[in-house]
């Protein structure tokens, strides 16, 4: 069985307005991942990824360059404790 792990990210640069949040939603979905995504005030958007080491590191990878529109400068990413909170992977608003 492989490891499960749970990574917050924070996405830098021209990631709002871009269809950033509904791609990240298709690639953790294509990854079989679970979690969210958020736009957040300061124009980063944030996500957080639960599921099997190697997708959540796949879905991690996706957010360094992101949709076609989008142009990511630098990506945070802190590791938490996996919960297993999460049925699916969605949009917050």
């Amino acid at each position: 069985m492989e490891e499960k792990i749970r990574a917050r990210a924070t996405i830098i640069g021209r990631v709002q307005g871009v269809f950033f949040r509904m791609e990240t939603q298709k690639a953790a979905e294509r990854y079989g991942v679970t979690g969210w995504v958020r736009n957040k005030m300061d124009g980063t958007v944030e996500a957080l990824f639960e599921g099997d080491k190697e997708a959540v590191n796949n879905a991690l990878d996706w957010c360094e360059h992101g949709p076609p529109l989008s142009r990511v400068e630098k990506v945070m990413i802190v590791h938490e404790p996996y919960s297993g909170e999460f049925n699916d992977f969605h949009i917050r608003y």
